[in-house]
Formats: structure tokens, sequence, C-alpha cells
């Protein structure tokens, strides 16, 4: 067979650039920044709104996100998000968490998140030139590809709904993408993985949420449910799931972590779990030193009620004697290593939860530690093209299949309930 000069040379090439020394010696800072370059950090959740709230009352013409290093006081340190930190952090999309406390009576909780939508869509045209809004999972792409970080919204938590799909579907319109199922507590129709349950998981109203979430075309996010109510949701759910917050319970036993059972139903569904770098959640001993500290305070409490400062002096002694642990961003990695184990590495993103905790692990204390991640992750042995998938291709995948269901129902009817009966979910 006769081969082509051009063909040899190709191969050539080729076999040169495989067998290259440079090549081989290519450093994990250097597979980490490739990466990066290629594919920037789509982060699965960060509370600046919420810190909007709480810090100007979502009065923010004169505040300046370009840098908000500024914003400590005594009673707050500072932010760990700003236009200047993102860009370090190499996040080229952030999904912003429209949060407000599941605490609240729901219709006021369902004021607040339209309040909490406003404030954040008013910060992204105070920053045109570095944020833009994004809808769609192409809206993401066209944002980075003009040197902004594209900006999503999700809800946290299905209070935010007020129990009616009504309200739901009118988030969706005014540009939720996401909705986390519940937040801290129990709801009327989805038990939290974090306070007593009482449906054993999702009632049938529940998976109408569901349903209608997938025929809409929000995502659905299962941080923050129960155990059960993660099933419930994957036996009702014919597009991805995504855990925009959530590390690997086998790792750490934090029940906000995802369980094996869950991870390994991810590939059938083609979910996945954004990783969380809030520390409690991902290194188990100091999980377990805050469960002492607080048993601890409750003891001292107990023995000197109307104490107080015989409770404080005490538990100021007990601190020095049990300094607490350290979260390290190979914590985080380890989390990623056991999902890539269990449900593989097309099932794996980042969910920072900054600006919703009081630090992140060593060396990644706030949104511009991700490189330093990535680099680690690369040192373990994850090629470009792994660390692009969880970056940003696993999410942009997951919401483009999220579309096409959608696209696919557009014409089934929305999932209907008789005025006011949205109220009373049914068991």
């Amino acid at each position: 067979m006769r081969v082509s000069t051009s063909y040899r040379f190709a191969v050539l090439a080729a076999f040169g650039l495989a067998a290259s020394p440079l090549a081989a010696q290519e450093t994990p800072e250097e597979v980490a920044a490739a990466a990066l370059e290629a594919a920037p950090v789509w982060d699965g959740h960060n509370d600046v709104p919420i810190q909007l709230r709480a810090r100007f009352g979502n009065e923010i013409g004169d505040f300046d996100f370009v840098d908000t290093l500024d914003t400590e006081t005594a009673e707050r340190k500072a932010m760990h998000s700003d236009i200047v930190r993102l860009r370090q952090g190499k996040v080229g999309a952030q999904w912003w968490s429209v949060y407000v406390s599941a605490s609240l009576d729901e219709p006021e909780a369902v004021q607040m998140t339209l309040e909490q939508i406003d404030v954040t869509k008013r910060l992204i045209a105070q920053n045109p030139d570095a944020l833009q809004l994004a809808l769609t999972a192409d809206d993401v792409e066209d944002a980075i590809a003009n040197g902004r970080i594209a900006s999503l919204m999700g809800m946290e938590g299905g209070h935010s709904i007020g129990n009616s799909l009504a309200v739901l579907r009118q988030m969706y319109d005014l540009g939720a993408r996401y909705m986390t199922l519940t937040h801290g507590r129990t709801l009327d129709w989805a038990d939290s993985a974090t306070d007593a349950p009482r449906h054993g998981g999702l009632n049938e109203f529940g998976m109408d949420v569901v349903r209608e979430m997938n025929r809409i075309g929000m995502l659905v996010d299962l941080s923050h449910v129960s155990e059960a109510a993660m099933h419930d949701a994957l036996d009702v759910a014919r597009a991805p799931v995504i855990f925009s917050h959530s590390g690997a319970r086998a790792v750490t036993g934090h029940l906000r972590n995802v369980p094996d059972s869950v991870l390994e139903r991810l590939p059938l569904n083609g979910g996945i779990v954004m990783v969380v770098a809030l520390p409690w959640f991902i290194n188990e001993d100091l999980r377990n030193h805050a469960a002492n500290r607080a048993a601890e305070q409750a003891r001292l409490e107990a023995l000197y009620a109307g104490l107080p400062d015989e409770v404080e002096a005490l538990m100021a002694k007990w601190d020095a004697e049990n300094r607490e642990p350290v979260s390290t961003i190979s914590d985080m990695a380890d989390h990623i290593d056991h999902i890539r184990e269990v449900a593989g590495i097309d099932h794996i993103g980042i969910g920072g939860d900054y600006d919703g905790m009081p630090h992140g692990p060593v060396g990644m204390e706030d949104v511009t530690g991700y490189p330093a991640l990535f680099e680690e992750l690369a040192r373990r042995g994850y090629s470009q093209a792994d660390l692009e998938k969880i970056s940003m291709r696993n999410m942009l995948r997951v919401m483009r299949e999220a579309e096409a269901y959608a696209a696919s129902q557009s014409g089934a009817a929305p999932i209907e309930y008789p005025a006011g009966a949205d109220r009373d979910p049914k068991d």
C-alpha cells in the first residue's frame, strides 16, 4: 500500500508529540490551567444575594461588586466573592442562590424570593462588563465567549413557591432555573435531610413538583433533601437532577451529603453532584468536633443555668483544650475521588457555597481557590479532559438535556390543582 508523504509526516509528528519529554513532563499546574482556560468553572451555588439583603437591605446603588474586601465589619467578615476574585478563581458561570430562610411563613417567603430575584438582576445589570444574565445553556456559552461571567439564578428551598405550582411556573418565567426541593425544614410535600421526616420522602404533590419542573425545564436540585426524597425524585425525574452543593456521605457522614445508594443511580439519570467546599461537610473530624462542642455547650448550660459568665469561661477552656481540626483542599478532592469511583467522571461538578458559609478549606477560603483545587486533582491523575468535565462540561450537558426534555414536552399541559388546593397536598 502506498502511503503519502503528508500522512507519514502527520504520523511522525503525532508520535513525536506523544513521546516528547516536554509533553510527558506537563505539570499539574499546567494541566489545571489549560483545563480552566478551555472550560472555566461553572459553580453550582453562591449566596451573594442573601449577603446583599443581610448587609445592605438590598439597597445596592452604591455597592461596588468589583472588590468587596472592604465589606468586613465588627459583626461580619468580608464577603467571599467579587468580580476581581471570581476572575482570579477562573469562574466562568455562576448559579446565584436567591435563598430566603425556610423559617418564614410561605407568603412572606414567596415575596422575599421575588425580592432576591430582583436584587440579583439589578446586581447583574450594574456590572454589564463583567456579568451577563443567562437563562439557557446557549446563554452561558455566549456570556463566556463575550468575556463575561454567565449569571444564573437558583431557588434554595421549595418554601419559596408557597405550595403552588402556579408560583413555581412564574418563578421560572422570572428567570429561576433550578430549585432545591427543601432547605433546612421539612415541607408539606418534601422531607428535609436535617429535619424530622413526615412523608417518607416526597408525597404525591412533591412528585408533581418534580414532574412540573421537568416539563418547564427547571432543574431539580436535591441538595438539602432526605435520602428517601432523593430516591423518590429520581424515580419520577425524566431529566437529569443536580446536587448544587453537596459532598459524598461515605467520606463525611453529614446528612446533607449524598449516600452511595443515590450516587449509584446517577449514571442512569444523567445527573451530577456539584461538590461543596463547606469544611464541616467535607471533613469528618471537623464535623465530629462541632458536634462535641455543641454537646459540651448544652451540658454546661444545663449545669450552670443562669450563670452565663461561668459557661463562657468553661467553654473557653474547652476550646483551648480541644482545638478545631483544619479542613484542606485535599478533603474536597477526596469527595470528588469518591464520586468518580461510584458514579463516574460524568457526574461531578463544583458547588462551593461561598458567601453562605464562614469560610472555605485552607487554600480555598474564598472564590479565588478553585485553580488550587484543580491542580490537586491534576496531581491525583485527572486528565485535562476530566477536569473540563468537572469544571463546566458536565453541568452544560445536564442543562442541555433538561432543556431538550422540556422541548419534547412543549405540547404537554401544565399540571393543575384547583385554586387554593395547592395548599392541601395529597398524601
